[in-house]
């Protein structure tokens, strides 16, 4: 396991129509390291967005998708994501206001 600093967790928010509609019950999603725990995540979320609090934090692993080009087959890399639930009276995260 690589020694994972806070700001190496969180990769990217992950902004699709179904992540925008869970907005309104406080779950955020983003796109993370796939060598991190959810203890990290949490960690990482309450450091990087001030005055927030995580109650939950759910993670999934998903497999590359194989492609070919022309007789050539290769494979997309491997994603993990992470849906971070705040608490009621958590601060928003900034990122997502303006969308």
């Amino acid at each position: 396991m690589a020694d994972l600093k806070y700001y190496d967790v969180i990769l990217a928010p992950i902004i699709t129509e179904k992540s925008m509609n869970s907005m309104a019950e406080k779950k955020y999603a983003f796109s993370v390291n796939p060598d991190a725990t959810k203890s990290q995540i949490k960690e990482a979320v309450e450091k990087m967005f001030a005055g927030t609090k995580v109650a939950k934090v759910n993670t999934m692993n998903t497999d590359g998708k194989s492609r070919r080009r022309g007789m050539t087959e290769g494979k997309k890399a491997d994603v993990k994501k992470a849906i971070v639930q705040l608490t009621a009276d958590s601060a928003e995260i900034e990122i997502f206001s303006g969308l």
